[in-house]
């Protein structure tokens, strides 16, 4: 999904040649992924000669959500007070991330946060660097 993401729309081959440096996977492993996708309402492909084109239906925006909100749920008995503590306790901060941390619920507080999304850089890292 993030290849999708990051280019828009993609063929089976494109999708294979990105992934290739992390992972070997052959191109019909990739198209039955994507068809399974297809078929769940994630994505969708149009025709482009003899390739099938695939693009998102969904936002990156949107599956983090939906997979918060499970996941508080599931684990947290839908509580965020109790998600953030954990995460808070059991994760490595980067420098920086405490402090982004309190100005988003400083910002939250005063209104100023709410409905926003924050943009990928300020988001909090995983500690891979990729924030999410």
């Amino acid at each position: 999904m993030r290849i999708l993401w990051d280019r828009a729309e993609a063929t089976v081959l494109d999708v294979q040649n990105r992934l290739r440096p992390e992972r070997g996977l052959a191109q019909t492993t990739i198209a039955t992924l994507l068809s399974r996708l297809e078929k769940r309402g994630v994505v969708e492909h149009r025709l482009e000669g003899r390739q099938f084109v695939y693009r998102p239906l969904i936002t990156e925006q949107d599956v983090r959500g939906s997979m918060v909100s499970e996941l508080t749920e599931l684990l947290f008995n839908g509580s965020s007070a109790a998600l953030m503590s954990h995460l808070l306790r059991s994760r490595d901060m980067n420098p920086g991330d405490l402090d982004r941390v309190k100005r988003m619920i400083a910002e939250a507080e005063n209104g100023t946060g709410r409905g926003s999304s924050l943009p990928r850089d300020t988001a909090l890292s995983d500690g891979d660097g990729d924030a999410g």
